[in-house]
């Protein structure tokens, strides 16, 4: 969230009013492998046996997008009449694969929809399988399966974790029945991945001898019960797995995503002088909490939907928001008994549970149809559900160039209302936000900063959007008589300052880029105060205008008065034509190249990833090429190395 918003590679928070999406282009942190679970509980032939599955889809996915889109295929399965379950990687022993062809003989499809992270990294919880495939030589001759990537083609190694799957598969002796399927999140996910199941399904009812047609079965997954008289203390009320988990009580280390720190907030305070937008510099207490974090780390918090929202669709669907009510899987062998804990209030679940503030999927819509009566509206719902590139249009310029959220199609259509339970079941889960952290621990060893810009903006249709986070933060200003706590925990990075503080450094940070250079300037304050020896920190920061958006200006001016910081900054709506980051560093080419080449400095770039990032690569090239005399392979290669080396860091969002 712009400062922000950390996102992998599968845009896993595809957000159109929801913040900002941020990709960290670094590597992930080598995983810590556990010890398989061998047990039948582990197996993932013994699973699809008792459970009778032909088909099984693994995702590796970060924060749901893989995830979703494995359940969605797990679904339409179903449609074909073949049994499906959804898996895991990380909950089963994955050497098992090579048990599933011999067991189930060669009626069997294995789906792997796998999300890219960072500088090509698997997703956390795929990495322990990538690891084993990479590493051992496991025999899954005449395993049948197939593999979607999901990435992002803003970066370097786009897609890297699918290709590998894919490719790793095959040379195991694995049978491939379809090309490997790629979606960009940059721009054509929804239609890369229609796109992909209508080569998939003709290909699955071959290998299974169907006639290809899909029935019209119940798609349903949960059943719904509403309690008359609910026992309070067992319902859920935001947690994200145990119940009553927030209450300080119950509180215990360690924290992580599934057991988050409910946090003190103890600043909350404007960083805009001026101007219509809101920036936010945030303080959270983490005393007390074992929780440990180094400058460049991220910050995970828990939202809630906007009240207004979840109340307007309780209004729209017909239900009372604090209905205590409970989701049952139908299929005793689902891999989630419910989608979201429960039992839980219709409000609750739609304040921490679902994502309402997306633009529902195409499948969503379709699922609509049976719930929609007057003929005008059905006959929007269908042409927008076909996958026909009319179909693909009219979504496209109806839903996504509208920024058309659920409540808004449900306001506009108004003879279309599925059950709010069935509404439940197919949103998608409302998903943690990462925050670059912008202090350092040696600094402030008992809080956490963040700095966060507000976003809202008007739709076409004469509508409001806000980001989900930012504006559930942006009210609560603590006081005296106010307080306010957020669930949160911190996921380390290794975007991360030298070893040696003697190490020059170049970094450019335009806007809420700064957020990790802040944490970045208080570590090597602190060491100077020591008596460390600091080599040259050159920052680069840009904003609009000198009097409205110059964040953490005194700050900044203070390390530049102390010896500590070189200071340039870029306003770029301050004079008639407009200045940027990049044309600073031009302008500094001859410093820039000789704390690369020289001094053997590190550059770090954090920021928008479309532009920002790119001009200031092409600069970075560039300088290496017109001031190292070299030519231009010569100069990208040396910008390559420097990457691979870690001595040039992005962190970047698009």
């Amino acid at each position: 969230v712009r400062g922000r918003l950390h996102h992998k590679q599968d845009k896993e928070v595809m957000q159109s009013s929801g913040g900002v999406l941020i990709t960290t282009v670094f590597p992930s942190p080598s995983p810590v492998l556990r010890s398989p679970d061998r047990s039948e509980e582990g197996s993932i032939t013994s699973k699809m046996k008792k459970s009778c599955s032909q088909v099984v889809v693994f995702y590796g996915s970060q924060t749901g997008t893989a995830e979703e889109m494995a359940s969605r295929l797990a679904k339409e399965a179903h449609r074909y009449g073949l049994k499906s379950m959804v898996a895991d990687p990380e909950e089963y022993d994955m050497s098992d694969l090579a048990q599933i062809a011999l067991e189930l003989d060669e009626k069997h499809l294995a789906i792997f929809c796998m999300a890219t992270y960072g500088e090509g990294d698997p997703t956390d919880n795929a990495a322990e399988f990538y690891q084993m495939i990479s590493d051992q030589d496991l025999d899954l001759t005449n395993l049948n399966y197939c593999v979607f990537g999901l990435g992002n083609s803003t970066y370097e190694h786009y897609n890297s974790t699918g290709r590998f799957v894919n490719k790793r598969l095959l040379e195991l002796g694995g049978n491939r029945i379809l090309p490997l399927g790629e979606g960009d999140d940059d721009s054509t996910l929804d239609n890369d991945i229609i796109e992909w199941k209508e080569q998939l399904w003709p290909k699955v009812c071959t290998l299974f001898g169907l006639d290809g047609s899909d029935q019209d079965i119940n798609m349903r997954q949960y059943n719904l019960e509403e309690l008359e008289d609910p026992d309070m203390s067992k319902v859920f009320t935001g947690e994200v797995t145990r119940l009553n988990s927030y209450l300080a009580e119950k509180q215990r280390p360690p924290y992580e995503p599934k057991n988050p720190f409910m946090s003190h907030m103890l600043v909350n305070r404007e960083l805009h002088k001026g101007g219509d937008r809101n920036c936010m510099h945030i303080e959270f207490d983490i005393t007390d909490s074992r929780i440990r974090y180094d400058a460049g780390d991220h910050v995970a918090m828990y939202p809630c939907n906007d009240q207004k929202l979840v109340e307007d669709l309780c209004v729209l669907l017909d239900k009372k928001p604090d209905t205590v009510f409970r989701l049952t899987a139908i299929d005793s062998y689902a891999s989630k008994k419910s989608p979201f804990p429960c039992p839980t209030t219709y409000r609750t679940a739609l304040t921490y549970y679902v994502d309402i503030t997306s633009c529902p999927k195409m499948h969503v819509l379709k699922e609509f149809l049976p719930y929609t009566h007057s003929e005008e509206d059905k006959t929007k719902l269908e042409l927008m559900t076909k996958t026909t590139m009319e179909g693909k249009a009219a979504y496209q310029e109806y839903v996504v160039k509208n920024f058309r959220t659920v409540n808004h199609i449900l306001q506009d259509l108004p003879s279309c209302r599925p059950p709010l339970d069935y509404l439940l079941e197919l949103l998608p889960r409302l998903q943690v936000r990462y925050y670059s952290i912008s202090s350092s621990s040696k600094a402030h060893a008992t809080t956490v900063h963040v700095t966060a810009v507000v976003l809202q903006y008007e739709t076409p249709t004469g509508r409001v959007n806000k980001g989900v986070a930012t504006n559930w933060l942006l009210p609560q200003v603590p006081s005296d008589d106010k307080h306010y706590s957020v669930p949160l925990f911190v996921r380390k990075s290794q975007f991360r300052l030298p070893i040696k503080s003697e190490v020059p450094i170049i970094m450019i940070g335009p806007g809420t880029g700064i957020a990790p250079f802040r944490g970045f300037l208080q570590e090597r304050d602190v060491a100077a105060k020591k008596g460390a020896t600091v080599g040259k920190t050159v920052l680069y920061f840009g904003c609009r205008r000198k009097a409205e958006d110059y964040l953490y200006q005194e700050e900044l001016e203070s390390y530049v008065a102390s010896g500590l910081l070189t200071l340039r900054v870029a306003f770029s709506r301050d004079q008639a034509s407009k200045v940027y980051v990049q044309h600073l560093l031009k302008e500094d080419a001859a410093l820039v190249w000789d704390i690369i080449d020289r001094q053997k400095g590190h550059v770090y770039v954090c920021g928008d990833a479309k532009s920002m990032a790119r001009e200031v690569n092409a600069t970075i090239v560039g300088i290496c090429r017109d001031q190292g005399q070299k030519t231009q392979q010569q100069a990208e290669d040396i910008v390559k190395k420097m990457i691979s080396l870690k001595k040039y860091s992005s962190d970047v969002w698009s």
